[in-house]
């Protein structure tokens, strides 16, 4: 009988908390094998313990105090037990891992081509020129074109999809026999995703690679794995075959975060965002706006919360100008969500800076409640894709809420702190949270503090820029389901902007697709998505994940058909 791939009995992995002697457990008790040529898929929600599995297959948790007990063996390898020469041959040289964010996971300061140069001279003994032939072979495999010459390039000169390509390059320069992906297409849209994930597939093909995959997103692991282990607070939930689980899952938390998927084939009427909460399917109680909320009475009458006509934005000069907005106009009406959608570069999180007065036009008139806008004035807001960077990590949750009030001129100490304890409790989280840091809470708990941020001044118009484009399933239904109902309640028109197309279709009103700067199809969701009309539109459609790996086939076979 062969001996698996990878081999985990009994792992338990507990993380050092404070200095006293405490920890906290991240993994119990996990077991589980993976044979060369298989593809296996950890999901779960944020803090299940699923990227800690990854980490301990390669010994990353060597030397950061976490204690590990149990078995971990790649290939062989004791991985607890391997001398550290032994750690090293097997990293790279064995296993290879694919981190999530590959521009901090790439030298700003080296070409692409050095860089997976300098790793595969680290596990072959070979000349500078080699390695470099090697890179640009690797390169070339991935789908880079001009091999050559981009390996020259540096990491800022590639797009997201690229450098994820250039860090799969990078794991494959050693022939290894497993590939960890944790999260390789979270910040990428879909159908840069798409080419990602079917990379991943014609790999495993040619190659014979044994594939890790960690995910949040159930559509992404059903496009690319054959077994699914589905993890919960350290724990598997459940482990079977991909098709089984996801079209009879046999526990409740399964089913539960099934639910909360997304789905671009749902009808109008089953637009309920569902969230279940950390602890429990149960959710948050807030409904969904859809057919019959304050939307649809609200957006066909009146003037526009804010309108625009022939919206143009250039940046750069001479030969190196780029136009990133082309003549746009569109309107929002209060207590209507305008959904905008389109590839990394097509100009909607530009658009959105615009209407919020964060950039100017270079031509072209915004208007904000009847009136032309210059700038930033009041009554808008705006909720950022990344709430770590968008939060002050020096000030806590609290003050930051507050900047708002006190920029529109409240002066009165207690009444700021009383506004601010009434928008942490509507949002979920709690008023004694105030004087809370930015690293004390979750991803989705962040977010949260964004949006109480952008409620402060009570705004009548909120910008919302891939607010949920790096949450998990089950978070992102939360906060997709408190933005509904903060809408439905105070009448507030959104602008929705993401490159997931079925989180646009459950939240919004109307969607505007955008490529090249301009829009390319408007028009009601249901229509738009049902009844596309743009060739494009129809593209970015057929690049979303399927929750059924047998249609997840098909399209690839159509991808690599069209591209053949």
């Amino acid at each position: 009988m062969t001996e698996p791939l990878v081999e985990v009995d009994g792992l338990v992995v507990d993380f050092p908390v404070g200095g006293a002697g405490e920890y906290v457990r991240a993994v119990d008790a996990l077991s589980f094998t993976l044979d060369a040529g298989r593809a296996l898929g950890l999901v779960g929600e944020s803090g299940s313990g699923k990227s800690t599995v990854a980490a301990a297959l390669l010994g990353l948790h060597r030397g950061t105090g976490a204690r590990l007990t149990g078995t971990v063996r790649v290939d062989g390898t004791d991985v607890a037990a391997a001398p550290a020469a032994e750690l090293r041959r097997l990293r790279g040289g064995t296993a290879a891992m694919v981190f999530q964010d590959p521009l901090s996971s790439l030298d700003p300061y080296y070409a692409i081509g050095d860089q997976i140069a300098e790793v595969y001279r680290v596990h072959a003994d070979v000349t500078r020129r080699a390695a470099r032939a090697r890179a640009v072979e690797v390169l070339d495999r991935v789908g880079i074109p001009d091999a050559v010459r981009r390996s020259r390039a540096r990491p800022h000169e590639f797009s997201g999809g690229m450098r994820q390509r250039a860090l799969i390059a990078m794991a494959l320069a050693c022939e290894p026999r497993l590939l960890i992906a944790d999260e390789p297409t979270t910040a990428l849209d879909v159908t840069v995703q798409a080419q990602i994930l079917d990379l991943l597939h014609g790999l495993r093909e040619e190659r014979g690679l044994g594939l890790l995959l960690v995910t949040h997103d159930v559509g992404v692991a059903a496009e690319s794995v054959d077994e699914l282990l589905v993890m919960r607070g350290g724990h598997a939930v459940e482990r079977g075959a991909v098709a089984s689980v996801l079209a009879a899952p046999a526990e409740p938390y399964t089913r539960a975060l099934l639910a909360a998927v997304p789905r671009l084939d749902g009808p109008r009427a089953s637009r309920a965002l569902p969230g279940p909460a950390p602890q429990s399917p149960a959710g948050l109680g807030l409904a969904a706006a859809g057919p019959g909320s304050a939307s649809a009475g609200l957006k066909d009458a009146g003037e526009p919360v804010v309108e625009v006509f022939g919206l143009r934005r250039e940046f750069g000069r001479g030969k190196r100008r780029v136009v990133a907005v082309d003549g746009v106009s569109l309107a929002v009406r209060a207590g209507e969500t305008l959904g905008i959608v389109g590839e990394s570069g097509s100009g909607k999180s530009t658009l959105g800076r615009m209407l919020v007065g964060l950039l100017q036009p270079s031509s072209g008139q915004v208007r904000r409640d009847g009136a032309e806008a210059v700038g930033i004035t009041d009554g808008v807001q705006m909720v950022f894709q990344d709430p770590v960077s968008s939060l002050n990590p020096r000030r806590s949750v609290g003050e930051s809420i507050a900047d708002p009030l006190r920029a529109a001129g409240e002066r009165d100490e207690a009444a700021v702190r009383a506004r601010v304890g009434e928008l942490l409790l509507r949002v979920g989280l709690e008023p004694g949270h105030y004087d809370r840091y930015p690293h004390e809470f979750s991803g989705g708990q962040r977010q949260r503090v964004g949006i109480a941020r952008a409620l402060a001044p009570r705004p009548r118009l909120i910008v919302c820029d891939e607010p949920v484009s790096a949450l998990d399933v089950t978070t992102q239904a939360q906060v997709t389901a408190l933005l509904a109902e903060l809408q439905r309640e105070l009448g507030i028109a959104l602008v929705f902007i993401a490159h997931d197309l079925a989180v646009v279709r459950q939240v919004s009103d109307r969607v505007a697709v955008m490529r090249a700067g301009e829009i390319v199809e408007e028009g009601p969701v249901d229509e738009v998505y049902d009844r596309p009309v743009h060739a494009y539109t129809r593209r970015l459609l057929a690049a979303v994940p399927a929750l059924d790996p047998v249609l997840a086939a098909e399209r690839r076979t159509s991808r690599q058909e069209a591209f053949a």
